[in-house]
């Protein structure tokens, strides 16, 4: 299987605008798209490339694109989707047989959050995040296997998409691949020229695909400074036994509990604040504020940690209602229909049964207000944030400087952020475009929200097409495992917490143990999310046996060996994972396992 080059088109906007296309024509091809001029350079490694407004007026721009088809073909095509954010399901797809889950949903509040490109994909369509590895018949199964990785270099600039169709009929004839630069609309001035971020081809047949992923992310990491030198972290949050309803007497009692435990790091989550937005003024149930929050944790010698959405806010929080200026806009058809909603959560509350407004981040004042709110919680005691729900930005609408990409809107967010937390702060992105953000937070989650249950069934789905998105710890587990080549080259993997406990759960004793071994054998993050009255000695070995495996893998992935995956391309389900001289091989059934030497 190869790749070849055919093809440039360019999408300008709004919704309706006719895409235009021109032939690859050699090594350098320099196509005049309507009022867009597109260079392509082939180079022996992928491609570079840029976009330039060649008319005398502003164009906005949603995305432009190189086709290249798939030749000396043997179908069906297998496709590692990487999913866009945190929670976006990480994991093979066959062409023919899987679809595109928008194609199901139709829904764009929920497909703008999980597809850097909210609108719905096109029928038979397969579609990957910032890289991808496609497989064939002839590729083989196993970590030998042949397979093509395709990925950008980056993605602070702008987000990419891998679109994979085929017009043969299943026939291995008309196979191809759209890379996509994908820009969400920007404005670009007239004359104004813009790089875009190169693209990686590795067709080398000599290396797995394993092999393949680790090498484009240290690429990656290395090129944008990423911040992977933070300790291995072990530590508690609050999130997965007392959810929004979490109190002070909750944390101060397991705080109380603590000193027996080997935490780093004690993490007060969501259920805190007075109205999301208002993040330093707590609400009745914790009388103590923020600032007493922080020195009880400090006393005990653990690292003070805190939860934030900060670009959302409720429309009857302070900010909200002071500022309704720093609210980006929801337009329809250029038509302004109010404030943008990006989230719903009803436990929230915020005046709208429970819908969220998006912060506008191109806004000078909005980045003052990110880094001051920053500044004010590290001042408070807490040096380490985790930051929700980052999506945010990144959805269609009405900013305040328009020629920004959904890219460089979370990015300016997070730059402001870190500029308030200072250099020495420890930042935790979910619910985030991974890759908007290299070099800038030290941990990132990489799967949904675990969920005291192993796997979901049919009937649980709430969306049509994205019963994956749902906290499950099974799907969880599939993404530690397909994007574990992302820890330590771009930053801290975060799986989510380890859940030990036997009580208030429906997690067996085996799948407990599976998302254990599995945390472990990672080597990223182990954070504790159960009442520690709860837990009993076994329980306590238990975590001391992911720290130590942990810390080994971790090391490894320090190494530049970060744990593997062998038969990522499969199984949509894989069950094999290995690490600091363990495989992992999970089996059928509520979370049914066992672990051996490699």
């Amino acid at each position: 299987m190869q790749l070849i080059p055919l093809r440039i088109e360019a999408r300008p906007d709004p919704v309706g605008s006719r895409p235009t296309s021109a032939p690859v024509t050699g090594a350098v091809t320099r196509a005049r798209l309507g009022s867009l001029e597109v260079t392509v350079e082939l180079t022996r490694f992928g491609l570079d490339w840029s976009v330039a407004n060649r008319d005398d007026a502003p164009i906005q721009v949603r995305s432009v694109a190189l086709v290249m088809g798939l030749v000396d073909l043997a179908p069906p095509v297998r496709m590692f989707r990487h999913g866009y954010q945190s929670w976006s399901p990480a994991a093979v797809g066959v062409l023919g047989v899987d679809a595109d889950p928008s194609r199901s949903a139709d829904f764009e509040f929920l497909q703008a959050v999980h597809h850097a490109d909210q609108r719905r994909a096109r029928d038979g369509e397969l579609r990957s995040e910032w890289v991808t590895l496609l497989a064939d018949d002839r590729s083989g199964r196993g970590p030998g296997a042949a397979s093509v990785l395709v990925g950008f270099d980056g993605g602070d600039d702008h987000d990419g998409t891998f679109r994979l169709r085929d017009d043969g009929a299943g026939t291995g004839e008309g196979v191809e691949l759209t890379v996509e630069a994908f820009l969400g609309g920007a404005t670009l001035a007239p004359g104004e020229r813009r790089t875009l971020h190169s693209v990686v081809v590795d067709e080398d047949p000599g290396r797995g695909a394993a092999d393949k992923l680790t090498a484009w992310a240290a690429s990656v990491g290395a090129a944008h400074g990423a911040r992977t030198g933070a300790p291995y972290q072990v530590g508690w949050c609050s999130w997965y036994q007392y959810f929004h309803d979490v109190t002070e007497d909750d944390l101060r009692a397991n705080l109380a509990l603590a000193a027996d435990w080997p935490f780093g790091l004690f993490q007060l989550d969501d259920g805190y604040q007075r109205a999301i937005g208002d993040w330093q003024a707590t609400n009745a149930r914790f009388p103590s504020g923020l600032d007493g929050l922080a020195g009880a944790i400090a006393a005990e010698g653990m690292e003070p940690g805190l939860w934030l959405a900060p670009f959302l806010v409720a429309p009857d929080s302070e900010v909200a209602t002071r500022h309704p200026g720093w609210i980006a806009r929801h337009t329809v058809d250029g038509t302004d229909g109010g404030p943008l909603r990006t989230w719903w959560e009803p436990s929230w509350g915020g005046g709208e049964d429970g819908f969220m407004y998006g912060l506008d981040t191109t806004h000078p004042e909005v980045l003052a207000h990110l880094e001051s709110t920053a500044a004010a919680l590290v001042e408070a005691g807490f040096t380490y944030l985790k930051l929700d729900f980052t999506f945010s930005p990144s959805v269609d609408g009405a900013y305040h400087d328009p020629s920004r990409t959904p890219a460089q809107r979370v990015r300016a967010g997070f730059d402001a952020i870190r500029r308030g937390a200072g250099e020495d702060a420890f930042l935790l992105g979910c619910g985030v475009p991974l890759a908007n953000v290299v070099g800038v937070v030290d941990g990132n989650r990489i799967g949904p929200d675990v969920a005291p249950a192993w796997a979901l069934a049919p009937a649980d789905e709430i969306v049509r097409g994205y019963l994956d998105i749902q906290p499950s710890t099974q799907r969880a587990y599939v993404n530690t495992v397909t994007r574990s080549f992302l820890h330590r080259s771009l930053w801290l993997n975060d799986p989510d917490c380890l859940m030990l406990r036997a009580d208030d759960t429906d997690l067996g004793p085996e799948a407990v143990r599976t998302w254990s071994d599995t945390v472990a054998i990672s080597g990223g993050m182990a954070l504790v999310s159960d009442d520690l009255a709860l837990l009993s000695s076994a329980d306590r070995h238990r975590l001391d046996e992911v720290i130590v495996i942990g810390r080994q893998a971790d090391a490894e992935a320090s190494d530049g060996r970060p744990a593997r995956c062998d038969d990522l391309l499969d199984h949509a389900l894989p069950t094999r994972f290995g690490a600091a001289g363990l495989e992992l091989t999970v089996e059928p059934g509520p979370g049914t396992s066992h672990r051996e030497p490699s």
